[in-house]
């Protein structure tokens, strides 16, 4: 069973769709996909499904909707003459108090996701910076919108699909940070735009901003970055820049216009938004 949940909701048995069209099982199939090879309980599929809330005839709804996606997997089975002695029952799996899927030797978007970050941060910390620099890419093109933007998310689905949200984050300010320690930061410059516009209180994302552009000979603009996040954060959340991104400033405030004068790194500890700045001297 191949599974993608990083943007629309695709799961495939032998290559063939068994994604319900149907809303409530959509979110039970998601649910399932998201923890696959891992028993989930019923109640915690009821939950996600109504809340605080359930109606009266939860349980007998859920298998219900447990059916009608074994009947998918099963029709599956027979249109792709699956040569294996397997039923549906055999891969949706009902377990002690809940509900299994096997994904067999099918792949996940989530897991091959995360395989390559973490190839991409070991080769951070090895100093490999052009292939940290593929695997974390690798990892980042797997994203074909937010994740499963086309299920109602419970809450269930809710804070796992934002873990996700924010694991891509800060692979992308990872993937951002050694792109510009390989000194390629006129290609960010678009990028970064569209980034800083979205996220305009992220103060990761606007000191990379910062940098490439100071690197790229627009000291002026690198400076009007910075009072707009100063503003951004003010208007919005009440608060001033971090000590970190202040460091920044004053950096490209004391260097001049000359791209020469220093190298400011902005990055961030795995797994944090808290930014630290490094500058060494150009």
């Amino acid at each position: 069973m191949d599974i993608d949940l990083l943007g629309a909701l695709v799961v495939r048995e032998q290559g063939i769709s068994v994604t319900p069209t149907a809303p409530k099982p959509r979110q039970v199939l998601a649910l399932l996909a998201l923890n696959a090879d891992q028993a989930v309980p019923a109640a915690t599929v009821i939950e996600e499904l109504w809340g605080a809330t359930p109606p009266l005839r939860a349980r007998t709804i859920l298998q219900n909707y447990v059916l009608q996606l074994r009947e998918l997997i099963g029709a599956a089975l027979r249109q792709a003459h699956d040569a294996a002695p397997r039923s549906a029952k055999d891969i949706l799996v009902t377990v002690p108090g809940g509900y299994l899927l096997r994904t067999g030797e099918g792949r996940s978007d989530v897991r091959e996701f995360e395989r390559l970050a973490g190839a991409g941060y070991r080769a951070v910390d090895a100093g490999d910076y052009p292939r940290a620099v593929r695997r974390l890419s690798e990892a980042l093109a797997l994203w074909t919108g937010r994740v499963l933007a086309d299920v109602r998310t419970g809450p269930h689905l809710e804070p796992q699909a934002a873990r996700l949200e924010e694991s891509r984050l800060g692979v992308l300010e990872q993937r951002v940070d050694v792109t510009l320690r390989l000194g390629r930061h006129r290609e960010l410059l678009a990028e970064l735009t569209a980034l800083v516009s979205r996220y305009p209180t992220h103060e990761n994302l606007c000191g990379q901003f910062m940098l490439a552009l100071y690197r790229s000979g627009r000291r002026g603009e690198a400076l009007s970055a910075y009072q707009r996040l100063r503003t951004a954060l003010s208007r919005d959340l009440g608060l001033e820049p971090s000590a970190a991104l202040v460091r920044v400033q004053l950096s490209i405030l004391a260097s001049g216009p000359s791209r020469s004068a220093g190298h400011e790194v902005f990055a961030a500890p795995r797994g944090s938004h808290e930014a630290h700045a490094v500058t060494s001297a150009g």
